[in-house]
């Protein structure tokens, strides 16, 4: 007995240990002989990033799991991914790792795939990657190696299929599917079961019929694998919450396919009405409280190849039903539904919807269309009608639905409209047949602005091609608006996205352009840790943007414009937007005491608004435009030291916030101002009261800037001020320079100063001469202004001009000595050696150039001391006292 337990401990040792060493034994060569397969038989590049053999999870079978695999195509359709997933799980018996041939695989789970089905215009599939072997079989023994699938089981977990026909322009995807099935699937004629859950899209063309629709299937299905031919047994399927029953079949030809299905509700309760809508909008289903039916009744029969679609015949019916939510305070009643999608020739364009009736009513309001829609895939023919009354705010009453934007208002309509797609897309507005009227009032929509939109009366009147906008009257915060015109595009606008076009007159008493700032979400980055990893976060700010949908042009007048601190009155103007931008033209207001006229543009498409504008201002009050327009205290700083009116034009460009105020470092033009009348205080600028301190007899009480004319050009965040002078009691003055964002300045000053303004020295010498060529006398003194508005530096270089002032005056003095025969240039320069006058013979030629060398030394002398006073007589210094002993005492 012990030596049994023995050799049994012995054999479960030995197999425990194959069982362990097994998955390390046969890895290698089921990879290779994976491999070798893939390569002779699939045209595609498979990879995979990992491949595991286990004998213990489905003991005692064997699995193989094939880890982050890829399936990508080559032509035609080269690099295109047609599968992907996390892991693939293959069941097989452990007999079957000895193999090398017919292996047979009895489970297959696939988790987290996505599969990427294709068929290009030429009907090229990217699923067929099977190497095609045109060589004759000789032996089928022979031939047959690789995989054997024997499916006992599959599953399919949390994967994708998306699947495009570009030639018949359908669209399917489903997500997050979860799926499985079970049956013999190695057998000719047998039965699979499955279930499968999903969310699913359906478009064909443009027509969208699912859209992320929660989808299941319970079903089992009859195999005949020799005919390709599936049929449905027992099956329940869900679109949403609304039930559904199959009858028929699906078989595959070798040049077509065949489908035979008819499918119904299985119950009527109106229920299954509500069930169609998305859960999303509407939830809490099973405790409404209904009464009537609600039916769906489908019949799709007949081939599916590339020219033919199933005929199909769907009918949806409901008549004198009702529903209520037990929370919410109204029923809807007199609901009565008849529409029915059909085909009756096979062909895709003869597909088309058909709505007899749709009526219900809420709170004694009924309302009620019909309509068709024909030639639904080519040109789809609209045929709508539809009249009634509809309160908005009744749609969260009756209905459970979460809308962002809360909405209020009574729509009524009684409109006709009869139109194809075409004409729409190619704005062929003479093809549009719309009659009717329609209105809105008392609406209230939050438009993201800082108080609701609300439109007190809305009314429209439709005839064919034009529609006119009779009247309109909305109120947002202090902007109230009155509007009434021409719409070229309505029904585009409605049902094709396109740009709502179209011409208004619009006038308001007042227009607050701070009423339309909306809130808008950007994301900053932020610096954080050792390295400089950047972390980004939301942060909301408020900005006024233009609407991108319109496409119109306003004749505008408001009694009053307010822009963030400027009010503009008896406004006007025309203004065109298209593509997030205005343009305006012809803009013409009161401001500042004074006119405006404006023609420009703003943008706000891009994420920097930008602007380019021609402004003129006519009049207008130099203080009051100072205080306000921040681009003034900007462009002319030295204006606050003015008090009076001036005219100024600008043409510019540049950059705006998001409240469209001017980025000032970006502006790039020209300007021109013209001072009318001005009085100057110099004590609300340093620039000038330190001008006036350093120059003493600089009086600015006599500055004269009437007329006075400047042009400025806007270069790099700088201003450059061209050459421009003006007179301050009868000192002419020359200016130029450049002034920055950041206050600094670099004038450069000439004052061109009457020679009887210095005093000093310059005084005596000017009494040697007559009086109407001292008054002539004068001296261009050139100043330097730096450091900034606040902070002023001035530098005085005027050695030189005095100096070439003070050699004009001796030069005029000599000439008159010169001429009078009488040397008294000495005692007019107050000091120095007295020469007796040269006589014609009393001295030899080597005497009179010893007397000429002296003569030139107490010259330059002199008037170097003549320029130190007359310095410290500009400067506001103390006066030196002259020095009164003689040369060569």
């Amino acid at each position: 007995m012990k030596k049994a337990l023995k050799i049994f401990g012995i054999i479960l040792g030995l197999i425990l240990v194959l069982l362990i060493a097994a998955p390390f034994i046969f890895k290698g060569s089921l990879e290779k002989i994976l491999k070798n397969n893939i390569d002779q038989n699939i045209n595609a590049n498979v990879s995979w990033e990992e491949l595991d053999l286990s004998l213990f999870s489905s003991f005692p079978d064997a699995s193989l799991i094939v880890k982050n695999f890829s399936i990508v195509n080559r032509a035609p359709f080269e690099g295109d991914t047609l599968a992907s997933g996390k892991s693939l799980s293959l069941d097989m018996g452990i007999m079957q790792l000895f193999k090398s041939e017919n292996i047979k695989i009895d489970a297959l789970k696939l988790e987290e795939t996505f599969l990427n089905i294709k068929i290009d215009a030429l009907e090229n599939t990217n699923y067929d990657i099977a190497i095609k072997d045109d060589a004759p079989i000789l032996n089928e023994e022979e031939t047959s190696s690789g995989f054997t699938f024997e499916l006992d089981k599959y599953e399919i977990e949390n994967s994708r299929i998306n699947y495009f026909d570009e030639s018949s322009k359908i669209y399917l995807t489903l997500s997050n599917i979860q799926h499985e099935g079970s049956g013999d699937l190695s057998a000719e004629v047998g039965q699979l079961d499955t279930y499968t859950e999903a969310m699913a899209s359906f478009k064909m063309e443009d027509t969208e019929y699912l859209s992320n629709n929660s989808i299941s299937l319970d079903a089992i299905f009859d195999l005949d694998l020799v005919n390709q031919k599936y049929t449905f047994l027992e099956n329940e399927a869900k679109i949403n919450e609304l039930p559904l029953t199959f009858e028929g079949y699906v078989k595959l030809n070798e040049n077509n396919n065949e489908v035979d299905i008819t499918f119904k509700t299985p119950s009527s309760d109106f229920k299954n009405f509500l069930a169609v809508i998305p859960e999303t909008y509407v939830k809490q289903i099973s405790d409404v409280k209904t009464t009537g039916n609600f039916t769906v009744n489908g019949v799709i029969e007949g081939i599916v190849d590339s020219t033919h679609i199933p005929t199909m015949d769907i009918k949806i019916a409901s008549e004198n039903a009702s529903f209520k939510y037990p929370d919410l305070p109204k029923p809807v009643k007199n609901i009565s539904i008849d529409a029915q999608l059909k085909n009756e020739t096979g062909l895709l364009k003869d597909t088309f919807l058909n709505i007899p009736n749709l009526t219900f009513k809420i709170d004694g309001e009924p309302f009620r269309m019909k309509g068709s829609i024909k030639n639904m895939t080519e040109n789809p023919f609209v045929n709508l009608e539809m009249q009634g009354t509809l309160n908005l705010s009744n749609i969260e009453k009756v209905l459970p639905v979460e809308i962002e934007k809360n909405l209020s208002g009574i729509f009524k309509a009684d409109v006709v409209a009869n139109f194809d797609m075409e004409s729409v897309e190619k704005e062929q507005y003479q093809k549009i047949d719309a009659r009717g009227d329609a209105s809105l009032s008392n609406f209230t929509y939050d438009a993201g602005f800082k108080k609701d939109l609300k439109i007190s009366d809305a009314k429209l009147a439709l005839q064919p091609g034009v529609f006119t906008l009779k009247e309109l009257n909305a109120t947002t915060g202090q902007t109230d608006i009155r509007a009434s015109g021409n719409i070229k595009n309505l029904i585009p606008f409605l049902v094709s996205n396109q740009e709502l076009k179209g011409n208004f007159d619009v006038a308001s008493n007042t227009f607050n352009v701070n009423d339309f700032m909306v809130s808008e979400t950007s994301l900053t980055e932020s610096k954080s840790g050792e390295k400089g990893q950047t972390s980004k976060k939301a942060t909301n700010e408020e900005a006024i943007k233009i609407p991108g949908f319109l496409d119109a042009t306003l004749n505008f007048k408001a009694n009053k414009v307010i822009y963030d601190n400027l009010e503009l009155k008896n406004a006007k103007g025309v203004a065109s937007i298209k593509n997030e931008a205005i343009t305006i033209s012809n803009f013409t207001s009161d401001i500042f005491g004074g006119n405006i006229a404006l023609d420009g543009n703003v943008s706000t498409k891009t994420d920097v608004p930008t602007f380019a504008m021609k402004l003129d201002l006519s009049k207008i009050d130099i203080e009051e435009s100072f205080e306000k327009l921040e681009m003034f205290q900007y462009l002319m700083p030295i204006a606050k030291a003015l008090q009076g009116t001036l005219n100024t034009k600008f043409e510019f460009n540049g950059k705006l916030t998001s409240d469209l105020s001017p980025i000032l470092s970006s502006l790039g033009g020209t300007a021109l101002a013209q001072v009318l009348t001005a009085e100057v205080n110099s004590e609300n600028t340093p620039l000038l009261s330190t001008l006036s301190d350093k120059i003493t007899f600089l009086n600015l009480d006599k500055l004269n800037l009437q007329n006075l004319t400047t042009n400025l050009v806007f270069k790099d965040g700088d201003i450059v001020i061209k050459p421009f002078d003006f007179d301050i009691k009868g000192i002419d003055v020359a200016v130029s320079g450049t002034h920055g964002l950041d206050k600094s300045i670099d004038y450069n000053v000439t004052m061109d100063v009457p020679a009887k303004y210095l005093g000093g020295e310059i005084t005596k010498l000017l009494q040697k001469l007559n009086p109407k060529e001292a008054n002539q006398m004068s001296v261009a003194l050139p100043i330097g202004l730096k450091g900034t508005f606040n902070n002023p530096q001035v530098s005085l270089n005027a050695e030189n001009a005095i100096n070439k002032l003070t050699q004009e005056i001796i030069a005029k003095q000599k000439d008159k000595l010169i001429n009078q025969g009488t040397d008294i240039l000495s005692g007019i320069l107050g000091g120095g050696t007295k020469t007796d006058s040269t006589s014609t013979n009393a001295n030899t030629q080597k005497q009179d150039t010893i007397q000429q060398n002296t003569q030139q030394q107490n010259t330059q002398q002199q008037n170097t001391k003549v320029i130190k006073d007359i310095l410290g007589g500009i400067l506001g210094g103390k006066k030196k006292k002259q020095d009164t002993t003689k040369a060569g005492n």
